[in-house]
């Protein structure tokens, strides 16, 4: 999930979920605390045109560091890869979806004290010298787990989130890339932006979202059980196929939960089911109201089925939801373009996901606030 926000309403602390909200992030070490960047000063930076965001669940980034010609994938020109093998590689990705000006990862499960892996990262993304002119740099920050308790499995190889911007929007636009304090598990990372003549100042925050259980989370100092693991679902029946899921009973609880914290009257815009309706108007307690974020790949496809999860042990298409999604604050509704996904199993590649991704306009610098 990826929420580019208006800075607004961001200008608070971002507040953790409830059930870890008693439990305060550790200092990160020296080398996880990769997350500053301090940019060149630029007084009054002419504003971008356009920004392009693609976001993509790798489900673990070892594949996408091979070697473009040693990859046992076909290489693909054009922007849609169609029914081919893509090449597993970042760059090749970046190429061939010209140069996005930032892209998020989720699920990148580096181990926190892996340099060498985050060194190939930055490596992979980077502009090469053979390459023309045109081509773009890329600057990447990560955001790694540190909770001894929730993120300890698969030799500490879980979540993780990368943010890669490209390297000219970076030095003119940034003013800073940080994590928040509560997160101890490598699941935010927040990119904030300078204002300009024509574009407001904006927070864009790369998420990983717990899939939707009831498994326990524990305190990451204590260790003690203190809530439920639960955030990554579908929204409605159009996100899920063939079914949208809803059993056990906590898919439709977490469902609720979502809509009420993130959408405006949600039950009557997106045909919630009936059994989330009433959960949500029955189990779930949402304090200050829905954040008032829009949905942009259905706002703008209203009745389109299109889906961004297909697991590995069925045939592509024959089991798929639509879990990764992009939000924009209604401020920025009148920004919005494209939204999208590539949904192909060459897109897709080594992952069990397919990248999304949107596109904001500033040409103008009108900001839609209606």
């Amino acid at each position: 999930m990826s929420i580019p926000a208006k800075r607004s309403i961001q200008d608070r602390e971002i507040s953790p979920p409830a059930s870890i909200r008693r439990s305060k992030r550790r200092r990160l070490s020296a080398s996880q605390d990769r997350s500053t960047v301090s940019s060149q000063d630029h007084s009054t930076p002419p504003s971008p045109e356009s920004i392009t965001l693609y976001s993509w669940n790798v489900n673990g980034i070892a594949p996408f560091l091979q070697p473009s010609v040693a990859s046992y994938f076909k290489p693909s020109d054009g922007k849609d890869a169609g029914q081919g093998t893509a090449r597993a590689s970042l760059r090749d990705f970046l190429r061939r979806h010209a140069w996005p000006t930032i892209l998020f990862l989720q699920e990148v499960k580096i181990n926190p004290e892996d340099i060498k892996t985050m060194r190939a990262v930055e490596k992979a993304v980077a502009r090469q010298t053979t390459e023309p002119a045109d081509a773009y740099d890329y600057k990447v920050h990560f955001c790694l787990p540190s909770d001894k308790f929730n993120a300890r499995g698969f030799g500490r190889k879980v979540y993780g989130v990368c943010s890669i911007v490209r390297a000219d929007f970076s030095e003119r636009y940034v003013d800073k890339v940080r994590p928040v304090s509560w997160d101890a598990e490598g699941r935010f990372l927040v990119i904030e932006t300078k204002a300009t003549e024509r574009m407001p100042k904006l927070a864009f925050i790369n998420v990983y979202a717990v899939n939707g259980t009831d498994n326990p989370y524990k305190d990451p100092e204590a260790g003690e059980v203190v809530g439920t693991r639960h955030v990554n679902i579908a929204r409605s029946r159009i996100d899920g196929h063939p079914n949208l899921r809803t059993f056990p009973k906590q898919h439709c609880l977490n469902r609720a939960d979502f809509e009420a914290k993130f959408f405006p009257d949600s039950t009557k815009q997106h045909k919630m089911p009936a059994e989330s309706a009433a959960a949500s108007v029955k189990d779930v307690k949402t304090k200050g109201g829905a954040l008032g974020m829009i949905d942009t790949f259905r706002y703008l496809h209203p009745e389109q089925k299109s889906y961004t999860y297909y697991p590995r042990s069925k045939t592509f298409g024959d089991s798929c939801d639509r879990v990764d999604m992009i939000l924009v604050s209604e401020a920025l509704k009148g920004n919005l373009r494209e939204a999208g996904m590539h949904e192909t199993p060459s897109e897709r590649g080594p992952s069990d996901h397919v990248p999304l991704y949107v596109r904001l306009d500033f040409h103008d610098g009108t900001v839609d606030s209606s």
